[in-house]
């Protein structure tokens, strides 16, 4: 990669290298509008059919597989996406339209089919200049990103239209040049991917040994078998049967919780400067994994005093507890939140991975108890009052040295992630805009 020698040419949007054309996405594209599926047949339970939506996208673009709706009716086949396929989000729920205009690949799911939906928009190819990777990989560019939202209709929900991104003028390398600077920053991502994937294997294999030692009991014993199928000593308790000298306590009574506040946002004073992590829910939401480090607001040291925030130490569990509820998140540094938390700090009696697979596993029953009518919302001493099963200090002991290294490794990966993204999304609009050229070395031997 060189910084790029070549001459430059003015055009509407500055200079861009003398090679590159501009042009108009218009040109190079169509955009097809995905099909109103009936709501009747939506649904939270797994089918071969996943409906995308918003949802789907990741904040900056990306495919989000975090979260599914499936779908049971009839299906047009024309409206069945290919692995692959690129598209776009044309409508976003959040004030900031996060997602809006932002683009997404089609990954491969064994036994599944992904079904374009409406107010996403299928990129369909309409001429030999443009590589679709390249593509894929400009609408995700900073500048199409201003382009869509100064155009974007709606204040609560943000709206686009294939009209309005089509309009989107911009310089387009030649096709082989597209090539390799699609093909780099894919590999940034591919890397970013595998990451996910290995942490999503992680914490798969933890939550399976949670539920085998303290849902199902089959933790070892002295002599290392599984302890209730070897006729280990049950006794009975409020939450069912329990090997013998386990209890059964309320949440608040075993670790300290913690709530969160907001300084004025009024007072510019109790956040220039800020170096304190302050967390929101949509923090969290946006994040999508174990581990967080960074919170998109910071408060100072007077937006602290002059709030109900408080700080917490790092490896706390906070858990969104208005709105969306129960979401999840273990931060990496000294934090706070803001008022739509509970955070539980643990201790020796119940660790922090032990707090965050059972909340994890105990989410539904969670919501059940929020209230309110603008929005559902789980107040702190409900969720103190709740009753958790405690096991036995040894059995949490050697359950942590199982575990640990696990949740080390999910931790490194993330982050890594952190780094090669910050990489990626640094050399993107440079790569974008000929500041930064790839070219491959006059000899090269390639592994």
């Amino acid at each position: 990669m060189n910084m790029n020698e070549e001459n430059f040419k003015e055009t509407e949007i500055g200079l861009i290298p003398e090679d590159w054309d501009f042009v108009k996405l218009e040109k190079l594209i169509n955009i097809k509008h995905g099909f109103a599926f009936k709501g009747e047949y939506f649904s939270d339970e797994e089918t071969p059919n996943i409906l995308l939506t918003p949802g789907n996208f990741k904040i900056g673009g990306g495919f989000n597989d975090s979260k599914f709706k499936y779908y049971n009716g009839e299906i047009p086949e024309d409206y069945v996406l290919n692995e692959g396929d690129i598209i776009v989000s044309m409508t976003d729920l959040s004030k900031e339209g996060d997602t809006l205009g932002y683009s997404a690949k089609i990954p491969f799911l064994e036994g599944k089919k992904f079904l374009h939906n409406q107010r996403l928009g299928l990129i369909i190819p309409i001429s030999e200049e443009a590589y679709p990777d390249f593509i894929y990989w400009k609408l995700r560019d900073r500048n199409y990103r201003h382009w869509v939202l100064a155009s974007a209709s709606g204040t609560t929900v943000k709206h686009t239209s294939p009209s309005r991104i089509l309009g989107f003028e911009f310089a387009l390398p030649p096709r082989n040049e597209q090539k390799k600077i699609a093909s780099f920053l894919s590999v940034l991502d591919y890397k970013i991917e595998l990451n996910h994937k290995m942490n999503q294997t992680l914490e798969a294999i933890g939550q399976a040994i949670f539920r085998h030692w303290f849902v199902h009991f089959e933790f070892p014993d002295e002599e290392g078998r599984p302890y209730k199928s070897s006729d280990g000593e049950m006794v009975d308790s409020e939450l069912g049967q329990i090997p013998v000298g386990w209890e059964v306590q309320e949440i608040g009574k075993v670790i300290e919780t913690t709530g969160g506040g907001t300084p004025s946002t009024k007072k510019e004073e109790y956040w220039e400067k800020g170096d304190i992590q302050w967390f929101s829910p949509r923090d969290i939401t946006a994040n999508n994994q174990i581990f967080i480090t960074e919170s998109e607001k910071k408060i100072n040291d007077s937006g602290l005093k002059n709030s109900s925030a408080r700080i917490f130490p790092p490896h706390s569990l906070m858990m969104t507890s208005r709105a969306t509820v129960g979401e999840l998140s273990i931060n990496t540094t000294e934090a706070c939140t803001n008022q739509g938390f509970i955070t539980c700090i643990p201790n020796e009696i119940l660790s922090i991975f032990y707090l965050y697979f059972w909340i994890k596993m105990n989410k539904e029953n969670i919501i059940s108890l929020a209230s309110g009518s603008t929005f559902r919302e789980i107040n702190k001493s409900t969720f103190r009052s709740l009753k958790i099963l405690i096991p036995d200090k040894n059995i949490i002991k050697l359950y942590n040295k199982l575990i640990n290294p696990l949740f080390s490794q999910i931790e490194s990966n993330q982050t890594q992630n952190i780094k090669l993204s910050k990489i990626r999304d640094s050399l993107l609009p440079k790569l974008m805009s000929g500041k930064i050229r790839i070219k491959p070395p006059k000899e090269a031997t390639i592994k």
